[in-house]
């Protein structure tokens, strides 16, 4: 039986990057919850947590990942979706989760050639090699409770790509076929 591939990880894993290629291969529908929030609400996840807070902006979340958790989506899920025990029973239940584990580093590296860096309210105020320490410690037990698969996201995205696409196709391929 298919599910949803959900990817999880912090931000600048490699969520969107390597989703929109697991789409694009698969024929399968590429969801960006965060870009999704957005889309839905008219508003930038700044203006959200700014006017409305974090808890707010966390319950959206949590709806549009249960809006879009169905067998011909893969989702990129916030970097924070983990934090709910709720998202991330309903991930692991109803999805193939991986998490994209990258290195500080790496991480750094990624947000610093972003320029929509900005568009993310900081979680903690810190500079941003702090801020992630502190996330990815606070972080990782939740982002390994809620994931089947850990791949190193560290790796050229071509590589992080295959590796997924093959664990997921050779996953549905032995799944057991429904009774009639």
């Amino acid at each position: 039986m298919r599910k949803a591939i959900i990817l999880i990880g912090p931000r600048a894993s490699g969520k969107t990057t390597i989703g929109k290629m697991l789409a694009a291969d698969l024929a399968l529908t590429f969801v960006d919850t965060d870009e999704a929030l957005q889309q839905r609400t008219g508003k930038t996840i700044a203006q959200i947590v700014d006017e409305e807070g974090w808890p707010a902006f966390r319950k959206i979340e949590s709806q549009i990942l249960k809006d879009f958790t169905s067998p011909e989506h893969v989702v990129a899920t916030g970097g924070g979706m983990v934090l709910s025990e709720e998202n991330r029973n309903h991930m692991k239940n109803n999805g193939m989760v991986f998490y994209l584990s990258a290195s500080i580093q790496a991480l750094v590296e990624r947000l610093s050639a972003n320029p929509a860096i900005s568009q993310r309210p900081s979680l903690t105020g810190l500079d941003i090699i702090d801020e992630l320490s502190s996330v990815l410690k606070e972080r990782e037990k939740l982002y390994r409770s809620a994931t089947h698969f850990v791949i190193d996201a560290d790796r050229n995205k071509a590589l992080v790509m295959q590796d997924i696409f093959n664990l997921y196709l050779s996953n549905i391929a032995h799944q057991p076929a429904p009774l009639r």
